[in-house]
């Protein structure tokens, strides 16, 4: 390992973490303990023990009292859904049945390029999905994604429908969201997707996803979401 000017502990987990972004740590494999990463590494115990801090913080290792150290399965229902705030009158998140997606791939625009910081000429793609709740639409998607890390993506075939699982299959680590939460009257196109009246106010999810570490924008999802006796639910800690 080839050190730089950066804290230790912050190179250790960024090594770390490569290694399960390129599939060399897979999901559900056991992290060798503190010792022997620091004598692998060449660092003190103390600094891959907060090391493994941040990654546990990030949720790339989950600790299993009496078992050890595992890699995150990102695909879980827990991680998958972490990012999902609305839950319907039962208290259940509610992620919804795909109804249909759309992906084209374009340069991104002004609003495009702030949001994901990105540089005049780059190219993003657009996906669009409708999600399905007992029976009804509820939500309207409209994701934009750097298309640097999803190369390839218009060409296949299926896309996930979830931001956890196509980051997982690209090596993408996510990190934290910033979401913004309002009411509008969504465009008439999206009003009748959703089955509401033109002009009915419906709960706007405006929300930027970046990489692990915060070193840069993953997604910018813009959804109209309307079901009825559901609520957002933010958790403070």
């Amino acid at each position: 390992m080839t050190f730089s000017n950066r804290p230790l502990y912050l190179q250790v987990r960024d090594a770390l973490a490569e290694r399960i972004a390129s599939g060399g740590l897979l999901p559900g494999a056991a992290i060798p303990s503190e010792g022997d990463l620091a004598r692998e590494i060449g660092v003190s115990a103390g600094t891959v023990r907060k090391a493994l801090q941040m990654m546990e913080t990030d949720r790339l290792i989950v600790r299993q009292q009496g078992r050890g150290t595992f890699v995150s399965d990102p695909c879980s229902a827990e991680l998958a859904t972490r990012f999902t705030m609305v839950h319907g009158p039962d208290g259940e998140r509610v992620r919804g049945q795909l109804k249909s997606s759309e992906i084209a791939r374009g340069a991104a625009g002004e609003v495009e390029r702030d949001r994901l910081q990105l540089a005049a000429g780059d190219d993003v793609y657009r996906l669009k999905r409708v999600r399905m709740h007992r029976g009804a639409p509820f939500a309207v998607e409209e994701s934009v994604l750097p298309a640097d890390l999803f190369p390839g993506l218009e060409a296949r075939r299926e896309t996930a429908d979830q931001i956890a699982a196509l980051a997982h299959e690209y090596g993408v680590l996510l990190g934290n969201a910033r979401e913004r939460v309002y009411a509008a009257a969504p465009p008439v196109a999206v009003a009748n997707m959703l089955g509401t009246a033109p002009g009915t106010h419906v709960v706007v999810l405006d929300r930027v996803l970046v990489m692990m570490g915060g070193r840069r924008p993953v997604e910018w999802r813009l959804a109209h979401v309307h079901l009825p006796g559901g609520y957002y639910l933010a958790e403070i800690r």
